[in-house]
C-alpha cells in the first residue's frame, strides 16, 4: 500500500482543479501583455489560443480517461513510443510546469509593489523583484508546498474554495470598469493602428508569448491527477472540456474589458509602450474605483496562489510518472502510505522551485519560455491517443472521443503553428534548454546497458527531426515571426500545415506495443477485475 495514490477527487474538484490552474496570474497580466502585442485585435488572439488548446486538450483529455495514472502527461509517450520520445516530452513538460510555481509567486510580490506604501514600493524595481519581493515569493512557494505536504483532500479543498472566489474577482473587475469607464473609441483609434496595429502577426505572436498558452496549460492539472480521481472516464473529459470553455470565455471579456478600461490618455505612445506594473489594479485607480483595487491586491494573492498550490501538486506526480518511465531515482517514486502523496517528489520540486525563481524574478521572463516548452510535449498527444487507437481497435471497454480522427492531426497541426508563431530565437533556446537534460536519459539507458535503445530510437526518429525541421522554419520562415523571410508570409504556414501532417503519420506508425504499455494494460484489467 506504501505507493499506492488514493483516489479521492470528485469530478467537480477536478474541474476546479483545471479551471483554478488556467485561471492563475494569467489573467492579472495576460490581458495587458496580448494587448501590448496585438492590440485589440487581442481578442482574437484569445479565442484562437481557446480554440487551438481545446484541440489539443481533446487529445490529453482521451488519454487521461485511457490511462487514468499519476503523472500522465509524462507518460503517454514512453507508453507510445518507448523511452526516448517518453523522456523528451516529459522532460519538456515537467521544465514547464515547475517554472510556473515560482512564477505566480513572483506575480503576487510584483502586484503588491502597486501598493500605496513605501516598503511595497520597494518589492520591485520595474524589471523584476529585489531581494524584499523575493522573501515574499519564496515565502507563499512553502506555502504551496504545505498544502500539499499533508493529504490530498487538504489540497482539493482549499482549491475549490480558491477557485471559487477566483470567479468572483474577475467577474467584479468587468462589471467595475464596463459600467465605470469603458472607452469603445480604443477599439479602432486611428492613432493607435485601429484594431489591428500589427496585423495578424501580432495576434498570433500574441498567442505564443504573451500568457496566452501559459494560461491555459492549466488544462493539464486534471489529466496530471488521474490516477487520484474517482472516476477517471467521466471526470477527466469533463474537467478539461469545462475548464479550458469557462475559462475561455473569462479571458476574452476580460481583454474586452482591459482595451476599453484604458484611459486614452495612456495610449499616447501605442499600445507597444503600455507599461502597467499592476495592470487592472492601474486601470481600476484611475476610474476611482477603490473597492475594487483592495479587491484585486487581495486576488493578487488568490488567484496566483491557487495556481500555485495546484501546480506544486500535479509537478509532483509529475515527477513521480518520470520515475515510474526509470528516468529518476527511486526514491521520487515513493508514495507516503499514510497521506497518498509523493513527497520526495514534493521536496524536489520545491528546490527547483526556488532555483528558477533566483534566475528569473519577473513574471514575463519565463512565459514565452513556459509555453513554448509545453508545446513539445503537447505535439506528441495527438500522435499517442491515435497509436493506442490503432493498437486496441478490438477493444469495447477503452474510452473513445468522438470525432478523434480528425481532432488529432488539427491539435498535432495547432501546435506546431503556435510554435512557430513564438518567433527565432526564442523556439531555438527553448530547444536547448530541452536538449540539456538529455545527459540524464543517456546516464539511465546507460546503467540499463542500453538495452533496447536501437527500438526505442527508431521509434522516436520523428520527434527528433521534427524539432530540427521546426528549428530551421523558424530561422528561415516570415520576417513577422522573426525569421530571415526565406519562406514569406503566408506561404510558410502551408509549408508547415503540410509537414506537420507528415510527421503525423510517422509518428502513428513508429508506435507500437512497448513493455510499459503491456504492464500499464495489465494493471488496469486487474482493476476492472476486482
Amino acid at each position: 500500500m506504501k505507493n499506492k495514490m488514493r483516489r479521492e477527487i470528485s469530478t467537480f474538484a477536478l474541474t476546479m482543479t483545471g479551471l483554478g490552474s488556467i485561471i492563475g496570474s494569467g489573467w492579472l497580466f495576460g490581458s495587458w501583455k496580448a494587448a501590448s502585442v496585438a492590440g485589440p485585435a487581442a481578442v482574437y488572439s484569445w479565442i484562437i489560443g481557446m480554440v487551438l488548446i481545446l484541440f489539443i486538450g481533446l487529445t490529453f483529455a482521451e488519454l487521461g480517461s485511457l490511462f487514468p495514472t499519476a503523472g500522465g502527461m509524462v507518460r503517454y509517450g514512453q507508453f507510445s513510443h518507448g523511452s526516448l520520445v517518453g523522456f523528451i516530452s516529459g522532460w519538456a513538460n515537467w521544465i514547464a510546469i515547475v517554472s510556473v510555481i515560482p512564477v505566480e509567486a513572483v506575480a503576487s510580490a510584483q502586484y503588491l509593489s502597486s501598493w500605496n506604501f513605501a516598503w511595497a514600493h520597494r518589492l520591485y524595481n520595474g524589471s523584476e523583484l529585489t531581494l524584499p519581493g523575493l522573501c515574499i515569493a519564496a515565502a507563499l512557494v512553502f506555502v504551496y508546498f504545505l498544502l500539499n505536504y499533508f493529504t490530498v483532500r487538504l489540497f482539493a479543498r482549499v482549491n475549490a474554495a480558491i477557485t471559487v472566489f477566483k470567479f468572483i474577482i474577475p467577474s467584479a473587475t468587468i462589471i467595475g470598469i464596463l459600467f465605470a469607464g469603458f472607452h469603445a473609441h480604443n477599439f479602432v483609434a486611428p492613432a493607435q493602428g485601429g484594431f489591428m496595429p500589427n496585423g495578424w502577426s501580432g495576434v498570433l505572436t500574441a498567442v505564443a508569448t504573451s500568457g496566452i498558452v501559459f494560461a491555459f496549460n492549466g488544462f493539464q492539472s486534471p489529466i496530471n491527477l488521474a490516477g487520484e480521481a474517482k472516476n477517471p472516464g467521466r471526470s477527466i473529459p469533463i474537467a478539461v472540456i469545462s475548464s479550458i470553455l469557462m475559462a475561455g470565455v473569462i479571458y476574452i471579456l476580460l481583454q474586452v474589458t482591459f482595451i476599453g478600461g484604458v484611459a486614452p490618455g495612456m495610449l499616447q505612445s501605442g499600445w507597444s509602450h503600455l507599461n502597467l506594473s499592476s495592470p487592472f489594479a492601474d486601470l481600476a485607480m484611475a476610474l476611482g474605483l477603490n473597492w475594487l483595487v483592495l479587491l484585486l491586491f487581495a486576488d493578487a494573492f488568490v488567484s496566483p496562489s491557487g495556481t500555485g498550490i495546484t501546480y506544486t501538486a500535479t509537478t509532483a506526480r509529475m515527477i513521480y510518472g518520470m520515475e515510474r518511465n526509470g528516468f529518476f531515482p527511486r526514491v521520487f517514486g515513493r508514495v507516503n502510505g499514510t497521506v497518498g502523496v509523493p513527497r520526495a517528489a514534493m521536496w524536489l520540486n520545491l528546490a527547483v522551485s526556488y532555483f528558477f525563481l533566483f534566475m528569473f524574478r519577473g513574471w514575463g521572463t519565463l512565459a514565452g519560455v513556459i509555453s513554448v516548452a509545453t508545446l513539445i510535449s503537447y505535439v506528441t498527444g495527438p500522435i499517442c491517443v491515435m497509436v493506442f487507437r490503432h493498437l486496441d481497435e478490438d477493444s469495447n471497454h477503452s474510452f473513445h472521443i468522438k470525432g478523434m480522427p480528425i481532432i488529432a492531426p488539427i491539435a498535432f497541426i495547432s501546435a506546431s503553428m503556435i510554435y512557430y508563431w513564438a518567433t527565432w530565437p526564442l523556439t531555438g533556446k527553448v530547444t536547448l534548454i530541452i536538449l540539456i537534460g538529455l545527459p540524464v536519459y543517456f546516464y539511465y539507458q546507460a546503467k540499463a546497458h542500453f538495452e533496447g535503445f536501437k527500438r526505442d530510437l527508431k521509434a522516436g526518429t520523428w520527434l527528433i527531426v521534427y524539432l530540427a525541421f521546426m528549428l530551421i522554419m523558424s530561422w528561415i520562415g516570415s520576417s513577422k515571426f522573426g525569421g530571415l523571410n526565406i519562406i514569406p508570409f503566408g506561404y510558410d504556414f502551408l509549408v508547415i500545415a503540410a509537414f506537420s501532417i507528415g510527421f503525423y503519420i510517422w509518428g502513428i506508425k513508429s508506435g507500437w506495443l512497448t513493455e510499459q504499455l503491456k504492464k500499464q494494460e495489465n494493471m488496469i484489467q486487474e482493476k476492472q477485475a476486482l
